[in-house]
């Protein structure tokens, strides 16, 4: 993440929030972080120290993606635990809401996107999925104390049919034009919904890019906005779609010598110490983590062709939608 020069708060009112709960009135300037993608995401320095700090938009509702607090109680309640989470300093649920945390060094890099040499690549995905392993191994009830001192419940567990009817929802909420052989990806996951396994702490958007390193070390899982108690394969089909820069024709690039998908499970699995019931039917759990990311790029695409969210680059997306899920029918058919 890049912090943006500044020498202005970008919000003088959450500034002086900020400030008056950490007890540094002389911080520097709260100044946006680029990079965050739930809620407003700023940093602020106070004597060389280095604070993250993440609010609800103002006049936005603290649901969904910007429900921040959600997202620092997840991080509280892993904290002590052998996964890599910035630790929470403060937080302030008086609208709009915001919290505090410590400023992780390093960068998020997803080598499919960006420039990243092949072997520091292939380390960094087999050293992730080791820490995915050990997320999973946390039992989610070892979580709710400290979601319950935040007044918060643990999520209800999710399982395979619940993953797909809710992002078949998304799906169906793109013009049919944008999303071709959609229905006949979404038939063949549908006629062939896995049994759940034990439920666990998911994550919803493992990725290189959602893991911070500085060198070779992981230093920070960040962007849990959409976390809960779910399937394991959900977070490694999502993870494995991002092994393959030809699935993301026009917007991404192909990188010989990246770990497969079978290699981050095996590497999954050693970290874990089981195999956490994940071994079965993963061929399901990557077609529908290919159907998310058609879905997901489909509905940005829509947002930018009704005038709702501009961004000319949403229109190089066609060619990887249908890329995506002519992969993930492939994979189920």
């Amino acid at each position: 993440m890049t912090q943006i020069a500044t020498s202005r708060d970008a919000d003088p009112a959450l500034a002086a929030r900020v400030r008056r709960t950490l007890g540094a009135p002389d911080a520097g300037p709260l100044a946006v972080l680029e990079g965050g993608r739930s809620g407003l995401t700023y940093v602020i320095s106070d004597r060389g120290t280095r604070r993250v700090v993440k609010a609800v938009p103002p006049g936005s509702k603290a649901v969904g993606r910007n429900d921040v607090l959600r997202q620092s109680y997840v991080l509280s309640a892993l904290a002590g635990r052998d996964v890599p989470v910035p630790r929470v300093i403060a937080r302030d649920a008086e609208e709009p809401a915001w919290f505090a945390m410590e400023f992780a060094e390093g960068a998020a890099l997803e080598p499919v996107f960006e420039p990243l040499p092949v072997e520091t690549s292939r380390r960094r995905m087999v050293t992730a999925a080791a820490v995915l392993g050990r997320l999973h191994a946390v039992p989610p009830a070892d979580l709710g104390p400290r979601l319950r001192e935040a007044g918060r419940k643990l999520p209800a567990p999710a399982d395979p049919a619940d993953e797909l009817e809710r992002w078949t929802r998304t799906m169906h909420a793109v013009p049919e034009e944008l999303r071709p052989g959609s229905a006949e990806l979404l038939a063949a996951l549908a006629a062939n919904v896995p049994p759940p396994v034990a439920p666990v702490l998911v994550h919803g958007d493992f990725r290189l890019g959602n893991l911070m390193f500085a060198g070779d070390a992981p230093t920070a899982l960040v962007d849990w906005e959409i976390w809960g108690v779910g399937d394991p394969r959900v977070d490694l089909g999502w993870f494995g779609v991002f092994t393959d820069g030809e699935l993301f024709p026009g917007v991404g690039r192909a990188v010989p010598g990246l770990p497969s998908e079978d290699d981050l499970d095996a590497a999954y699995r050693e970290s874990r110490g089981c195999d956490g019931g994940t071994a079965g039917d993963i061929a399901w759990f990557r077609a529908l983590g290919r159907m998310k990311m058609a879905a997901i790029m489909g509905h940005n695409l829509r947002r930018h062709r009704e005038g709702r969210h501009h961004d000319p680059v949403q229109e190089q997306l066609p060619p990887t939608i249908a890329a995506l899920i002519a992969s993930g029918l492939e994979l189920v058919t």
